[in-house]
């Protein structure tokens, strides 16, 4: 007799292999630009890189200590649900499952194809329909794989992590060697021109938060069920894999600008091959390479969380029954990773999946303050509730705070974006209403539980907790 469930297959060391694997995507070797543009030099520019870190550790130690009292899978889903109710929790389904996260599949995706096509083009662009083929052969090659075994799944994390690592361990001996040449001059004046506006300062930490994106714990909640010892290896994992990968980009940031000048690196669309082309010679073709694997670890990593989403909701009658099915053998959401994978496939096809990223990136920032907040409001409706874990109050507080500022400022310097990204997630009231509330007609409800069987047959899944024979 064995029961149908997810399985705990992720330890320790493949948990910082998936926070490693995410973070560390396309961001540091493309974009450190976005940091520097909003902040206005290169002093201040390190200094918002170390406080993102920082910011993130602690954030991802607030999730940690919901993940450790609300057990489920799912991540920001089941704490704002928890403490706000269906609705909400709905809204956040709505926006993030539906949109963001498969729009920033698409986009992580996109960026992995390009990188792996661009030692074949040399002197030109990769074309247009070149990289969206790859793009989509990933989607489906990490789907496929996803479906197939949790376990194989972090292990291919695991490899990615190493060889994004050892990418910037690379960048980083390259900036410090071009320090010891006297480089270090560029650092004379590095507060030099730095922006005091609010609203600029607060753009700037957007942009290292878009380099730290997925972190920590926010990845490790969508797989609580599935990771051994949550209540120890998820704090453990966070401890290791976010101060690591803050210093790690603190130097990497410092090689640059210790390796370019500012001009340099504002102009260039991937700082990585820029500096590659700079001081590699004949081997400069393997920094595209090594973004390209890094992004595609970073899909990988975001394939096999994101899912857990699809999951958990349809556990809770907020999604069709059809994606809460675990396969019978292999003890995966498979209908939920397939549909994770169908979504991100549409977006690739979609030409404006960019500007999508840049509405709905403020509805992200909302999932992260009011997650926070359903923190705040736990511990003061139950403080009784258990909590394995539980971080100082001063913690939470301060996070809640930070969010509020991430929330407030670019309204007022982006106003239409903001506009648009909130109008989308409103948009959920009505899906709710149809989706979750309104009793179905009869034959509405045959159909969908005959699409379920017939996917239960042909899926090899059934719902959890059935017996094998």
């Amino acid at each position: 007799m064995d029961t149908i469930k997810l399985k705990r297959s992720v330890g320790l060391f493949s948990a910082c292999g998936l926070i490693i694997g995410v973070i560390v995507g396309s961001g540091i070797f493309v974009s450190p630009k976005g940091v520097l543009s909003e902040s206005g030099s290169v002093g201040m520019a390190l200094v918002v890189w170390t406080l993102t870190g920082l910011i993130c550790l602690v954030g991802a130690l607030c999730l940690a200590e919901l993940g450790c009292c609300i057990s489920s899978s799912g991540g920001m889903y089941a704490y704002i649900r928890a403490a706000f109710g269906d609705l909400c929790g709905f809204l956040y389904l709505w926006t993030s499952v539906l949109i963001v996260f498969p729009a920033a599949n698409a986009v992580i995706a996109l960026t992995f194809a390009y990188y792996i096509l661009y030692p074949f083009f040399l002197g030109c662009e990769p074309p247009l329909v070149s990289i969206k083929i790859m793009a989509a052969a990933a989607i489906a090659l990490l789907t496929f794989l996803n479906c197939a075994s949790v376990v194989w799944a972090a292990r291919v994390q695991n490899v990615f992590a190493i060889i994004k690592t050892l990418a910037l361990v690379v960048i980083i001996i390259t900036g410090f060697v071009v320090l010891a040449r006297g480089g270090y001059t560029k650092f004379e004046s590095a507060f030099e021109g730095t922006e005091t506006h609010p609203g600029k300062i607060s753009l700037a930490f957007y942009s290292g938060l878009f380099s730290y994106s997925g972190w920590s714990v926010y990845t490790l909640n969508f797989l609580t069920e599935e990771i051994q010892d949550p209540y120890k290896n998820m704090p453990r994992a966070i401890w290791i894999s976010m101060p690591l990968t803050t210093i790690i980009y603190v130097m990497a940031n410092v090689a640059y600008f210790a390796a370019l000048t500012p001009a340099e690196i504002l102009e260039s669309s991937a700082v990585a091959v820029t500096l590659s082309d700079r001081f590699f010679g004949v081997m400069s073709w393997c920094m595209p390479i090594f973004v390209a694997f890094s992004t595609f670890g970073s899909l990988n990593g975001s394939i096999l969380s994101v899912a857990r989403v699809f999951f958990v909701g349809a556990r809770h009658g907020q999604m069709p029954e059809v994606l809460s099915l675990v396969h019978i053998s292999r003890f995966t959401p498979m209908p939920a990773v397939l549909l994770d994978g169908v979504l991100s496939l549409i977006f690739v096809a979609s030409d404006d999946v960019f500007v999508l990223i840049n509405y709905v990136s403020f509805t992200e920032a909302f999932s992260f303050f009011a997650c926070v907040s359903a923190q705040l409001y736990l511990r003061y409706k139950f403080p009784e509730m258990k909590r394995p874990l539980k971080v100082h109050i001063s913690l939470p507080i301060f996070f809640f705070i930070v969010c509020l500022a991430l929330l407030v400022f670019p309204i007022y310097q982006a106003p239409y974006q903001t506009g648009v990204g909130i109008a989308i997630m409103l948009s959920g009231i009505p899906a709710y209403w149809i989706g979750v509330l309104w009793t179905k007609p009869k034959a509405f409800t045959r159909m969908m539980d005959n699409f379920t069987r017939l996917c239960q047959k042909v899926l090899y899944s059934v719902p959890e907790e059935e017996k094998l024979d």
